[in-house]
């Protein structure tokens, strides 16, 4: 019965692990990992292994989440190419600044946050897509009834866009290919997007 106290800690490891693999959430899932860490640093003092306590806490905790919190840091991110040209006549339009945070608004609901990528030129713009250094283009256009032309290389967030975008200004797709020639483009565009 003395020991009491030592059994309840040692059943908070497998308690704080289980908690830790079931959290959707990546910010909460780094708390936890913190608190993991710290259970079996108390673990280790309690079993007397002052030393193996100390590196587990400033190795093992302390590093293991600061590389967790760089991780998701980097990778929760959305990125969006944007032609140049097109920026200067979307820091005007209200339209592009209300599709801008419809996204960021979706997107927020699955702990992502929306970073624009800004290029000189349309080939530039091709070339990061197909490298899949972008996640996805925006595109205005003046000969088609939607102002903006959305197109998204993953299909999860593809469908995560698509459920969540209202908007009469923007044409979303999926993959399409930016052709050589701009009319051919836009065709392929009303063609082929949704």
């Amino acid at each position: 019965m003395d020991n009491l106290y030592i059994y309840l800690i040692m059943a908070l490891l497998p308690i704080s692990a289980l908690m830790l693999m079931i959290q959707v959430n990546p910010y909460q899932a780094l708390v936890i990992r913190g608190i993991l860490g710290a259970i079996a640093v108390l673990s280790y003092i309690i079993l007397g292994a002052a030393d193996v306590a100390l590196t587990e806490g400033l190795m093992g905790t302390m590093l293991g989440v600061a590389l967790y919190i760089i991780a998701v840091r980097s990778s929760f991110v959305m990125r969006l190419g944007v032609i140049q040209e097109d920026k200067k006549n979307t820091e005007k339009d209200p339209n592009f600044d209300n599709i801008k945070n419809q996204i960021k608004q979706v997107i927020n609901n699955f702990y992502l946050r929306l970073e624009l990528v800004y290029y000189s030129e349309q080939e530039l713009l091709k070339n990061s897509f197909n490298d899949k250094k972008i996640h996805g283009y925006i595109l205005t256009s003046n000969q088609l009834d939607k102002k903006y032309l959305l197109n998204i290389r993953t299909k999860r967030l593809f469908d995560i866009l698509q459920q969540g975008i209202k908007s009469e200004q923007l044409l979303i797709g999926y993959q399409m290919d930016i052709k050589e020639n701009q009319d051919q483009y836009l065709e392929y565009v009303k063609n082929n997007a949704n």
